[in-house]
């Protein structure tokens, strides 16, 4: 595999199957769980040879085994929120500088510079646990950004009301990023007219208020923050990198991370462009775990490799990852 960096330098499909085929190839030889997986559908080194014949772990597998491809000493250890009464995913991750170099570049990508922003956190849900992947990326976006203004409003809404207000006034660049329970409880007590603010919600109301189609909560959103557009993003503890979404739930991945669409019925089969299905990941800067992830999310690709969020299976747990039900 060479260096697991030059991921962050795809930028054609071809380049994308190339370096997929060489991390398939590397956890194959060193994940013994995916390995085992692959060898019970008859995949193999020798059998792979091209992108769509890479097999697609469960994501389930993710709450009761180790999913690893290195044998690091030591790992810091990412934890799904999960329920009262469910199992958590556990991402064991042993160089924390993949993930950090996947969303700093995803950041640059879609943002541009870290440092012409102040950054704003609303996360109490997230803040009042451990191992949270969102928080760890969180942080180091409001060390990065070297505004001092920047930070955590755990439960302050009154102090983040007002730092909105001035650094509205001052015209300063603001990236707000909240779960929805807590940007909710902030417009219905605050009404804003934001002019350089990006509002970004992190999905999910955490058991804290009953869930709303995405629709419903971001025309609620941008009424009381006064912006055109709310922005998502979409990731989870099994993941190292996240997809993006600047308005009305289309959601684009940055180069070394695609979606595919399996059928629902058939989870070996990939349909086609406009159909709903479950999602697929690939994720390539999880080159130390598995990169290859069938998740538990429904959704549709559309023709330009944008893609949006329909729900979730009727069968699976109420995760924690950024994701709104559909009624």
């Amino acid at each position: 595999m060479g260096d697991f960096r030059q991921v962050f330098e795809i930028s054609t499909d071809a380049d994308f199957e190339l370096q997929a085929l060489s991390v398939f190839q590397y956890q194959f030889q060193n994940n013994p769980v995916y390995r085992s997986f692959c060898t019970h559908l008859g995949a193999s080194e020798d059998t792979v040879k091209q992108l769509s014949q890479i097999p697609f772990l469960p994501i389930a597998f993710f709450k009761s085994k180790q999913i690893i491809a290195t044998q690091s000493l030591s790992y810091t250890v990412f934890t799904s929120s999960g329920t009262t009464g469910t199992n958590t995913s556990k991402h064991y991750v042993s160089d924390t500088s993949l993930y950090e170099a996947s969303y700093l570049n995803a950041f640059q990508l879609f943002y541009g510079t870290i440092t012409d922003y102040c950054i704003l956190a609303l996360l109490p849900s997230y803040l009042e646990r451990t191992g949270s992947s969102l928080i760890y990326m969180t942080e180091d976006l409001i060390r990065k950004s070297k505004h001092p203004k920047s930070g955590f409003y755990l439960n302050d809404l009154p102090a983040l009301a007002k730092t909105l207000e001035e650094l509205n006034e001052k015209g300063t660049p603001v990236l707000l990023i909240g779960v929805s329970f807590a940007l909710l409880d902030l417009v219905e007590t605050y009404r804003f007219a934001l002019k350089n603010t990006i509002v970004m919600e992190t999905g999910g109301m955490k058991g804290r208020r009953k869930e709303m189609i995405r629709e419903a909560l971001h025309d609620v959103l941008k009424k009381g923050l006064g912006v055109a557009k709310i922005h998502s993003e979409y990731g989870m503890t099994e993941l190292l990198s996240q997809a993006y979404s600047k308005g009305d739930g289309i959601f684009r991945t940055p180069p070394w991370m695609k979606i595919q669409i399996r059928d629902t019925e058939d989870p070996l089969s990939v349909q086609g462009i406009g159909k709903t299905g479950g999602i697929n990941i690939i994720d390539l800067a999880n080159v130390h775990s598995c990169a290859f992830i069938a998740t538990q999310d429904l959704g549709k690709l559309h023709p330009d490799n944008s893609f949006e969020i329909l729900g979730r299976f009727d069968h699976s747990d109420i995760r924690g990852c950024n994701l709104l039900v559909i009624d």
